[in-house]
């Protein structure tokens, strides 16, 4: 099981999820370049101009340690790093699991609500254009814990460490990236894990997933946030658990 972060974040945020699937698989959490413990002399300005060159970092761990058989977890825009590269190397890949992912962010109404405006991302990156640290106030908003306090404060450290002219870059293609097309040409099982509440990925972003990915499944967690792993990990860890074991069900009788 390799676990892909998403923007602002890095591998330390899926602490209270991974090690509880190290029994029974082999457990890969890693940071992006910029983020975290990453080699930040490793940056490619050019390489990471679009989302494809992060999809292209998780095929490389993959090659690197020999994977076969894959699962990835990937939160928020990492959904669509896994997506482009289970369509580069299918046959690597036997799960995609999502945790409140976005083809796009973007609204395009009426037909798509990304739960953003353009006049948002725009504030947004002139925020950080001005203030490189500026834009950690969102912690609040995706965390979505008020009564605990200590989550919030963790993403605010998390979201700072990050190297400010990758992470302004990074907030560029995230939020602009359309990646609604690319859907259609997974052939890989996934799952995707939707909250009720999400200020960033809203419920109807989950469910046009579900409709665009073939063999998908579509399970929501109670819970109003954007980071279910961090505030809500054992209802993460089951809906995981509930459909890794559904499929090995479906797998046994599919061989009989």
């Amino acid at each position: 099981m390799v676990f892909a972060h998403g923007f602002g974040c890095d591998q330390t945020l899926w602490r209270f999820v991974a090690p509880a699937f190290e029994a029974d698989h082999r457990v890969i959490t890693f940071d992006y370049v910029g983020a975290g413990r990453s080699d930040r002399s490793a940056y490619d300005p050019e390489r990471y101009s679009t989302l494809d060159g992060y999809a292209r970092d998780i095929l490389e761990i993959c090659r690197a340690l020999d994977l076969r058989d894959v699962m990835v977890v990937a939160h928020s825009v990492s959904a669509v790093m896994a997506v482009l590269a289970s369509i580069a190397e299918p046959e690597r890949f036997s799960e995609l699991i999502f945790v409140a992912p976005s083809p796009r962010y973007l609204d395009d109404l009426p037909e798509y609500r990304g739960g953003f405006a353009e006049a948002d991302i725009d504030g947004l990156i002139d925020m950080m254009d001005l203030n490189a640290m500026g834009w950690a106030f969102l912690a609040p908003i995706v965390m979505g814990s008020p009564d605990r306090p200590e989550l919030t404060t963790g993403l605010e450290a998390t979201f700072c460490s990050i190297d400010p002219v990758m992470a302004r870059q990074f907030a560029r293609i995230t939020f602009r990236a359309d990646n609604r097309s690319d859907l259609a040409r997974v052939t890989t099982p996934s799952l995707i894990l939707q909250c009720t509440q999400d200020a960033v990925a809203p419920v109807e972003v989950g469910e046009y997933m579900h409709r665009q990915l073939a063999g998908s499944t579509f399970r929501m967690i109670d819970a109003i946030c954007h980071c279910p792993h961090v505030s809500h990990p054992e209802e993460t860890i089951g809906a995981i658990r509930t459909y890794l074991a559904e499929r090995q069900q479906a797998g046994i009788a599919a061989a009989r």
